[in-house]
């Protein structure tokens, strides 16, 4: 071969080169597509925010709020109104009946999916809620946790029925302190599993979940969680309750528990729903009316209060005190945040 012929080899290979270099670089280099999570405690007005950001850019509201996903519970849910839904696209809203489970692996497959889908339509997928548990499985991915045991399982569901949850919740609690504050004492479906877990691995659930994982790299979440001062707060979670009563929580718990809703032990135990159930139970008697008002307003702010508690833990949240700005200014906030990525 020739000098000039080598040459002229090289300088096509490095032409190719140079082409094959310039078709990858945007592969290489292109963005993650951004999705916003707005989270905060009940009744701090995540909500409205919400429904204002997503007509101001052209977003789907992605509900992260585990009892929304129930046909029929609305009041207590603060479920959003039907025009609500007309105005705004929301998913993983009435997807299920009462009576039927749907946990944290279930929102994490749904709520990725319809991530998807939002995007695909060039909308921005904007993820609402207060549940701690679902948005941090949303950002790692599923808890891994051992395959269940039918023998221990149903040890352990026997010994729920003779002794109760409050029990078992005192052993967990003991065994597994972390966890068992990011749940409640009457949760017996995540009580029995953990002790489970527990039982299998010889080890704390919270040791399983999420140590040393990394954040998912499928999309760029930009993370806000939204507070109030506490005084602010609490006497916005009284009004809610207040407005939840006059709003017909009571006739809605009835017409639910007559579809299964304590078939359901997650949903017959979530706040509001529990207290009314009890409050049912006693005969709705008039002077049992005034003790259940207010447990159904102490448990809504010991909620909140766990919630402020699961968020702290978890640095992937820019928290804003949306009482100290005006509306249009939080607003500007978050939107420039997803515009820049910065």
């Amino acid at each position: 071969m020739t000098t000039i012929e080598s040459q002229q080899l090289k300088s096509l290979y490095k032409g190719i080169s140079i082409e094959v270099q310039r078709s990858l670089l945007p592969s290489l280099f292109k963005s993650r597509p951004r999705a916003i999570i707005i989270a905060g405690p009940t009744a701090v007005g995540k909500s409205s925010f919400a429904m204002d950001l997503a007509q101001a850019l052209n977003g789907e509201i992605i509900s992260a709020d585990s009892m929304q996903v129930y046909r029929g519970m609305d009041i207590g849910t603060a479920k959003p109104t039907l025009a609500e839904r007309v105005l705004v696209p929301h998913h993983l809203i009435d997807i299920c009946d009462a009576k039927d489970p749907f946990n944290v692996v279930d929102f994490y497959h749904a709520a990725t999916k319809c991530c998807h889908e939002i995007l695909d339509r060039k909308h921005v997928p904007i993820i609402v809620g207060g549940s701690g548990f679902y948005l941090r499985t949303l950002l790692y991915g599923p808890p891994v946790g051992p395959p269940s045991s039918a023998m221990i399982r149903s040890a352990l569901e026997l010994e729920l029925q003779q002794k109760g949850s409050q029990e078992l919740y005192a052993r967990l609690q003991a065994q597994d302190p972390e966890y068992a504050a990011t749940i409640t004492s009457n949760d017996k479906h995540k009580i029995v599993r953990a002790l489970e877990i527990m039982a299998i691995t010889e080890t704390k659930v919270s040791d399983h979940a999420w140590t040393n994982r990394e954040r998912l790299q499928e999309f760029d979440f930009r993370c806000w969680f939204f507070h109030r001062p506490r005084c602010e707060l609490y006497r916005r979670i009284e009004t809610r309750c207040d407005q939840m009563l006059e709003a017909g929580l009571v006739d809605e718990v009835e017409r639910l528990l007559a579809v299964g809703l304590e078939e359901n032990s997650s949903a017959s135990q979530a706040i509001g729903y529990k207290q009314v159930i009890a409050y049912l139970q006693s005969g709705r008697h008039l002077d049992a009316h005034a003790d259940f008002v207010t447990l159904f307003k102490t448990a809504s702010r010991h909620y909140a209060k766990r919630q402020l508690t699961w968020f702290r833990r978890e640095p992937a949240f820019r928290w804003l005190d949306i009482d100290m700005h005006d509306p249009e200014v939080v607003l500007d906030m978050v939107m420039q945040d997803y515009k820049l990525g910065c």
